[in-house]
């Protein structure tokens, strides 16, 4: 061994802390075994870390120099993605417009405390599948449980969260929309399973590789929510509104159609358009909204679009607009709990309770309803025989919460798949907070008319 120079334990000395600093973060006694790593690489060598360097051969030489860099960079990555922030693209519009389709997030993992990764062997950038391969960008052993290690801060009402989606720990690999458990309530398991040409392979994904939403968080571990008439309710008393908050609406014209500059002026992106009229399945809708339709049984030119309220009041001003109507609350099927009878629609909600750590509640029918997949959530497996409730093959009749459990909604009320849809999020889902807008683009848009949105770049996202 050769002799160690006083440079190489100042390099080790500087790692050791570093390295010390995250073992305290992480509170993993296992991981004081990284040291004898970092003794090796800057003290005594017996390893040949860096025997590639010695090469003779420049190609040799030159082709590990960039598999080195490369798997440094990979490393460093899958470090960061997993410890600090990633990225995020929005996709749908359930959250405009606080959040556009096209923006670009900084999400960060501080915020709430990173997760320790329940799959830590996995391929760094990639959520659950390596494009083109079309194959799993993890392997699922080791498969690690839940550890959230100290972050900024908790989950406050109103901020807006990047989460897991807790309905996709089952999924459909040929129809991944609507989620596995709304095609299980529209066709049932045995078929899902039996009819593999249609709904492709049925799989488990672990919490941490279950695909990624981003909601406002609205109802807190220990609330009864309640929404009535599009207007929402925390333990009996009436929330704010967000300032974006928008429903939709029917807006019925003189006969021209809505322009461009129109739409635009309202902000209405052309995949939120739709004209209604010229479709037959819409008149009983447009009957009971208000519209009477002429001698012919046509109702002339309607639009229906989602609004906020100043977009209503700059419609309701438009010369070619005769009427703007709310949209009435007709969507009563596929709300949670699913295949129960609660009378609950999109726009009159609940009430219903938001599970609390610690909080213990009897089993009954109505709780197994609303309950029982956060039962699921937290690692059981539980039947009902003979009207009793099987935990783990042993009867229960009460149950303890061993998470929190958020409430998560879109701003775009009515076009938004929500908690409304599919329940609740336990805090092992929770990914983290969006920062900033670093980039954000508008399809609608041509590259000379506003294709990049250049007033939301570097914008940061703030909670109402």
């Amino acid at each position: 061994m050769k002799k160690i120079t006083k440079k190489q334990y100042i390099k080790f000395t500087i790692a050791a802390i570093l390295y010390g600093l995250f073992i305290l973060w992480m509170q993993n006694g296992w991981l004081t075994l990284g040291y004898i790593i970092i003794a090796d690489v800057f003290l005594t060598k017996y390893i040949p870390w860096g025997a590639w360097k010695r090469s003779k051969n420049p190609k040799i030489r030159n082709i590990l120099e960039w598999a080195d860099d490369i798997i440094f960079a990979l490393i460093a990555v899958y470090f960061i993605n997993i410890f600090f922030f990633q990225n995020y693209q929005i996709p749908s519009s359930s959250l405009e417009k606080s959040l556009l389709v096209g923006d670009y997030l900084f999400v960060s993992k501080l915020s709430y405390g990173p997760r320790v990764p329940n799959t830590p062997i996995s391929f760094p950038l990639v959520q659950n599948t390596l494009p083109i391969l079309n194959c799993k960008s993890y392997l699922s052993w080791p498969e690690w449980g839940y550890k959230r290690v100290k972050g900024f801060g908790h989950v406050k009402r109103n901020d807006i969260v990047v989460f897991n989606f807790p309905a996709g720990d089952t999924v459909a690999l040929n129809i991944q929309n609507p989620d596995y458990y709304t095609l299980e309530a529209l066709y049932g398991r045995e078929r899902l399973h039996r009819e593999k040409g249609t709904f492709g392979e049925i799989i488990y994904r672990p919490v941490d590789k279950r695909e990624n939403y981003v909601k406002r968080c609205v109802g807190m571990p220990g609330d009864t929510l309640q929404i009535i008439n599009n207007q929402l309710y925390i333990d009996g008393i009436l929330q704010q509104d967000p300032e974006h908050m928008q429903l939709d609406y029917y807006i019925q014209t003189d006969g021209s159609q809505i322009t461009e500059e129109q739409f635009r002026l309202l902000d209405v992106s052309r995949d939120e358009r739709e004209l209604v009229s010229n479709n037959g399945q819409y008149n009983e809708m447009l009957a009971e909204a208000g519209f009477t339709p002429d001698a012919n049984g046509q109702f002339g030119i309607i639009y229906n679009v989602p609004l906020t309220r100043k977009a209503v009041e700059i419609a309701k001003k438009l010369p070619c607009v005769k009427n703007v109507i709310l949209e009435p609350d007709g969507w009563q099927g596929g709300v949670y709990p699913l295949n129960y009878q609660t009378g609950w629609s999109r726009d009159n909600y609940g009430p219903i309770w938001i599970p609390k750590k610690g909080t213990t509640i009897p089993l009954d029918e109505y709780n197994m309803a609303l309950y029982g997949r956060c039962i699921h959530y937290e690692g059981n497996k539980w039947e009902i025989k003979n009207n009793k409730v099987f935990i783990n093959g042993k009867e229960a009749t009460s149950y303890t919460f061993q998470y929190d459990y958020y409430w998560m909604m879109g701003d775009n009320r009515h076009r938004s798949a929500d908690s409304r849809s599919w329940g609740f999020v336990p805090e092992d889902h929770v990914v983290g907070k969006p920062l900033l807008i670093w980039l954000s683009i508008d399809k609608d848009r041509g590259w000379f008319e506003g294709h990049i949105r250049w007033n939301r770049m570097f914008r940061r996202v703030e909670a109402d």
